[in-house]
């Protein structure tokens, strides 16, 4: 088993940042990928970022590109989302989720552990 609590979400006007933060722990070789996807009322839940835990390469949504950066920290086993120029649009509830084998990462059905969510609200 894996599990994965995010914090770090909030409210944050309209240019502002906000960094999440998503500790992992348990079966270390389930984390082989780590996501960050996103949900926002009445809508699917989307893709946002994703990072190989080995190599460290990093993935990301055409909406969040330039603006969201993944990172991890393998002595704290903690995945982060930097999130610079938010927008409104960006408000939903993030999520972090892991996965022991990944074909394709921005598929949400490819994860099998996910974290409760946190909240980022965006203001206009």
């Amino acid at each position: 088993q894996v599990q994965l609590v995010e914090s770090g979400g909030g409210l944050v006007q309209a240019g502002g940042s906000l960094r999440l933060s998503c500790a992992a722990s348990g079966r270390t070789f389930s984390r082989y990928a780590m996501g960050w996807f996103r949900q926002a009322p009445g809508k699917e839940r989307e893709f946002v970022a994703a990072i190989n835990w080995r190599s460290g390469n990093t993935y990301y949504a055409d909406s969040v590109k330039g603006r969201f950066t993944i990172s991890k920290d393998d002595a704290k086993n903690t995945v982060y989302l930097q999130m610079n120029s938010l927008k409104p649009e960006d408000t939903a509830v993030y999520y972090c989720a892991a996965s022991g084998y990944v074909r394709t990462y921005s598929v949400a059905r490819e994860y099998d552990y996910w974290g409760q969510g946190t909240q980022v609200t965006v203001s206009s």
